[in-house]
């Protein structure tokens, strides 16, 4: 809000005197009178009046209310010209990142008998002719394993094998879902975590029946021939105890007493590409020729069971009359 002020020159005496003209004489002194805006927000120095000015820059706001839809192309065009910007491009790549494959491929065909048959009979002697056979692809891809892991040797790695395998069913036990995945590849994850939700494991390793060895060795490229895995398949045959229990503590699978031979296939992987890869367990090979396991004892609600007098009518809706007697 501007003010006004008086100024009065003082130094004029003629100024101070007093007219009068007849009726219209003024009541009030006749003053040399000069009204001033004064404005609070304007500085008194106009010496850095423009620099000031430089300081508030316009800007022009988009207009969000707009109807874009209702446009051109031509007048699109023109806006982000004006605007400065650049057209969006219809981007339809997805940066993706392949750490292991989707399956096996040429997954290992255990001999039928294996395990239980002697090396000395007829059936074993076949046995060891057909893995000389399949023997020529394994060495070929451990060659090409070692092209980028010069210290592979399958004495070296199937300890390794050992270990892994014996950290991922520690991590089973423990219930470690975050540690699981250092041990395991992305595709058996999903099961190993379906495997172990809501239940509680008992697992321990006792003893080797045999030492494990490499039975089957593959490697492939997966959309350049750059990008190679490698899969190798140990033959593990052990001695574990296991024990499975449900959400309620019950039993559902297995013994704590009892100690069992098991005969595995174990599928472990490796980006070979990747220089920071490890080896994974990626699945886990069944015969066809294996009988079926017992299924487990599921957990289920008991049913009510409600118990109907064959005496009474359903329909009939007549009270008992009671009798003095009773």
């Amino acid at each position: 809000m501007a003010l006004r002020r008086i100024i009065i020159n003082l130094n004029n005496p003629s100024l101070l005197q007093e007219k009068t003209t007849g009726l219209l004489a003024s009541v009030s002194p006749s003053l040399n009178a000069q009204f001033v805006r004064h404005r609070r927000t304007k500085h008194w120095d106009p010496k850095w009046k423009m620099l000031r000015r430089f300081k508030i820059m316009r800007v022009n706001l988009p207009n969000y209310n707009e109807k874009t839809e209702e446009f051109s192309e031509e007048e699109i065009r023109s806006r982000m010209k004006e605007q400065g910007l650049l057209p969006v491009r219809p981007y339809n790549e997805r940066q993706f990142f392949i750490s292991s494959t989707g399956a096996t491929f040429e997954p290992y065909v255990p001999p039928e008998g294996d395990g239980k048959v002697s090396v000395l009979s007829k059936e074993g002697t076949k046995q060891g002719f057909q893995f000389l056979e399949k023997k020529a692809k394994s060495m070929i891809s451990i060659r090409k394993i070692r092209q980028f892991d010069e210290e592979f040797e399958s004495a070296t790695f199937c300890k390794e094998a050992t270990e892994i395998y014996l950290k991922m069913h520690e991590m089973m036990a423990a219930q470690d879902k975050e540690g699981l995945i250092k041990y395991v590849t992305e595709r058996a994850y999903p099961e190993v975590i379906y495997n172990i939700d809501n239940k509680t494991l008992r697992w321990k390793y006792i003893k080797d029946v045999e030492l494990p060895r490499i039975v089957h060795a593959r490697h492939t490229d997966i959309i350049t021939k750059e990008n190679i895995f490698a899969q190798v398949t140990v033959r593990f045959h052990t001695q574990q105890m296991l024990a499975i229990y449900d959400r309620f503590g019950r039993l559902m699978h297995g013994s704590e007493i009892l100690a069992k031979d098991v005969l595995e296939y174990i599928v472990f992987e490796k980006h070979l590409s990747n220089e920071y890869g490890l080896w994974r367990i990626h699945e886990k090979i069944i015969p066809t020729w294996q009988p079926p396991k017992q299924p487990s004892l599921m957990t289920t609600k008991r049913p009510v069971e409600r118990h109907i007098d064959p005496t009474v009518v359903p329909h009939d809706t007549e009270q008992p009359k009671l009798t003095a007697e009773t």
